[in-house]
């Protein structure tokens, strides 16, 4: 089990790991080690996220999620297979600390009395304005 929060943790068999030649330059070894890391999650069937943690999730993975529900992470950054390992993992797990926070729902405000009076009062002050500058003066 790995800890992510404290109330959830996800077992080490739900997460699927695959070792890529990492794009790029390289030097003598880039043809000749796969230092990159595909980590595959799936996030719409795992039993250790509740559900609208899962939900947030998906939402947060964005161009990550395939259709089937499954956040792919690529981790290329580092030289070593197991640096870009780590970081893939950790690229995840903060992705799920992010979704395990519950977003506070907006509480509609009303505008005060005051400031109603007073921008209807600022209104007629400019409406009288136009009024007067459209008035012809009387030469007669």
């Amino acid at each position: 089990m790995i800890p992510i929060t404290d109330t959830i943790s996800i077992q080490e068999s739900e997460l699927s790991e695959s070792f890529v030649r990492a794009s790029g330059p390289g030097g003598q070894n880039v043809n000749k080690v796969s230092s990159a890391v595909q980590l595959r999650f799936d996030a719409r069937h795992s039993p250790s996220l509740p559900n609208d943690v899962a939900v947030r999730l998906m939402r947060i993975a964005g161009k990550r999620l395939t259709k089937e529900g499954v956040i792919v992470i690529v981790a290329q950054q580092h030289r070593t297979q197991e640096r870009n390992r780590e970081d893939a993992r950790e690229r995840l797990f903060d992705m799920i600390r992010q979704a395990a926070v519950r977003p506070t729902p907006r509480r509609p405000t009303k505008v005060p009395k005051a400031q109603r009076r007073e921008r209807l009062e600022t209104k007629k002050h400019r409406s009288g304005i136009k009024t007067l500058r459209r008035s012809k003066p009387g030469w007669d």
